[in-house]
């Protein structure tokens, strides 16, 4: 019965009519999606063969619709037919018409992706591999070229360890592509060449490096030669991880010249040259990732003063941040895979950190930070117990650097930018946990940025929090004593933030007045601060009822305020 019901639709999908077609593949998706469907050996092929059809449907409709059949197909179809798929579409990429030829790529991507078993994978390399290859290398358009890379990688990804004997000639052949005069082949080349690295032996690896290392070192290439084959380092790095160390003796000195002795103009040559050196030593950290936690917060920010963009640095033509963030980056890598040399980069890297605070470019600037709070936190992680007497160790050097570290901070809190300013509280947090009572000579200076943060209608729920929290961190971690000559400046807008619409925002707020209570009256038998002003609108200052409720519940059993 389900055969004869596929059988009128494949019937209808042929029809002149777009929409009976639009409406006849929709039914053979549904069909399909159906975990019971089996399609009868005799049908098979005519299943196959209208899917493939409605592929070069005019209709762009139906042909996408085409495309969703093709992925429940390959697990209701025998492999001999899967495989006669793949051929068939290969030779529409390779030969068909170009209108026809993004749809055949997006057919056989599809397909490949849902191959799960070795057996169908072994069968469709045999036949695909080798035409693949060959339209990446024969004299076609730029645009199959790139399509057979694209698709060549995604099969090296899942199956290259299936096709070992292949594997010296397809690297022959892709390494020679490196060469090419369309930029969009060598950097597709590239990301293949990056995939089959991860399963050849140790023998073709060092073959690939070193014929990659013998272009390098010919100074006469074009530039942007040069700059694929740095590139290339760089991919072979970050495939192969630990297995690259063999060659970095080689590799390393190449690209330092190269970084080093690159024009003022050709800017990506160095930024191309860092990131192949940052791959070298990301390669042995296991923990790396590189991601950012992004701002998840969903309130809209309001729009900048009209005047702010006017005083902006612009140049679109300026590509020198790339090799800055790039340093950035390298540096991060640095000193997470060689913590050994902690006290070295206070004494050389930490100084031009805290200078380059002041980036012009904020995402350039965000890495920085960043750099500078891992700087920070594998500080704290290899001095936990130790004490700082030694004037080598990083803690003692860390200390020396805490007024620079401030003074550069508090010029950030300044900016009109919530990001940098969210920053820059992410740096002073990332301090007081590595050195608690450390900003206690600072406290007056870092006041007016909290007091902005939480006061500025400009202010997202996210700078808010950030403040919040840096101020619970600061005043756990310090005297109470410190905060006295500031607690008027300090309570008003933390207990205003206790009213804020969002509840992230008044939990942390909430945190900090308890960390307020202990500052204003820290034990019974002094009494350094004359805190009964401030009792009130700990009480009820801009508190829901709800919230007063409770925190008046809570605050009768605190003796500190008896």
């Amino acid at each position: 019965m389900a055969n004869m019901n596929i059988t009128a639709i494949l019937e209808k999908m042929t029809g002149k009519d777009k929409d009976y077609r639009y409406m006849a593949t929709s039914d053979l998706l549904s069909e399909l999606n159906k975990e019971g469907f089996k399609a009868d050996q005799g049908i098979e092929p005519k299943l196959t063969n209208t899917v493939l059809q409605q592929l070069e449907d005019a209709s762009g409709d139906v042909s996408g619709l085409a495309v969703k059949c093709l992925a429940p197909l390959v697990k209701k179809v025998g492999e001999d037919m899967v495989v006669e798929m793949t051929n068939i579409l290969c030779d529409k990429l390779l030969n068909g018409k170009d209108q026809h030829r993004d749809t055949a790529s997006i057919a056989l991507k599809t397909i490949i992706v849902e191959v799960t078993t070795t057996s169908l994978a072994e069968k469709i390399l045999v036949s695909l591999a080798p035409k693949l290859i060959t339209g990446a290398t024969a004299g076609k358009s730029a645009e199959i070229k790139c399509e057979c890379l694209d698709i060549l990688g995604d099969i090296l990804h899942r199956f290259g360890n299936l096709i070992t004997k292949d594997h010296e000639s397809m690297l022959a052949a892709l390494l020679s592509q490196l060469s090419s005069n369309q930029a969009s082949v060598r950097k597709k080349s590239i990301s293949c060449i990056a995939s089959l690295a991860a399963c050849l032996s140790d023998d073709l690896l060092a073959k690939a490096t070193f014929e990659v290392v013998q272009l390098l070192k010919n100074r006469s290439a074009k530039s942007e030669i040069a700059r694929t084959n740095i590139q290339m380092i760089g991919a072979l790095s970050r495939s192969v991880g630990y297995r690259f160390g063999p060659h970095l003796a080689e590799a390393v000195p190449l690209l330092i010249n190269y970084c080093t002795s690159a024009s003022e103009n050709d800017e990506e040559l160095r930024e191309y040259s860092l990131q192949a050196l940052e791959s070298f030593m990301l390669s042995y950290d296991p923990n790396f990732t590189d991601c950012m936690e992004e701002d998840t917060d969903g309130e809209a920010q309001d729009e900048e003063d009209d005047d702010e963009s006017a005083n902006e640095y612009t140049d679109d033509e300026d590509a020198s941040w790339k090799v800055r963030r790039a340093s950035a980056k390298c540096l991060s890598a640095i000193i997470v895979s060689r913590p050994e040399m902690l006290s070295n980069m206070y004494l050389e890297a930490c100084p031009k950190l805290i200078e380059r605070f002041r980036e012009r470019e904020e995402n350039v600037k965000m890495d920085i930070f960043n750099t500078f709070i891992e700087l920070l936190r594998q500080t704290g992680n290899m001095t936990k117990g130790q004490g700082d007497i030694d004037e080598s160790s990083p803690r003692w050097l860390l200390k020396q650097e805490v007024p620079k570290v401030v003074k550069s901070i508090n010029r950030q809190l300044r900016e009109k930018s919530i990001k940098t300013k969210v920053g820059s509280f992410s740096v002073l947090k990332e301090l007081v946990v590595v050195l608690p009572d450390c900003l206690s000579d600072h406290i007056g200076s870092l006041v007016p940025g909290i007091e902005k943060s939480l006061n500025d209608k400009s202010s997202t729920s996210n700078l808010k929090i950030e403040a919040l929290v840096f101020t619970r961190l600061v005043m756990a971690s310090h005297s109470p004593s410190v905060f006295h000559p500031y607690i008027q400046a300090l309570s008003g807008p933390i207990l205003s933030t206790i009213g804020d619409r969002y509840y992230k925002v008044t939990a942390e707020a909430l945190r900090v007045c308890g960390e307020l209570v202990r500052v204003l009256r820290p034990n019974f038998q002094t009494r350094s601060l004359d805190y009964r002003p401030y009792i009130g609108p700990i009480y009820m200052p801009y508190w829901p009822a709800w919230l007063i409720r409770i925190r008046i519940r809570r605050l009768k059993s605190v003796p500190y305020l008896a």
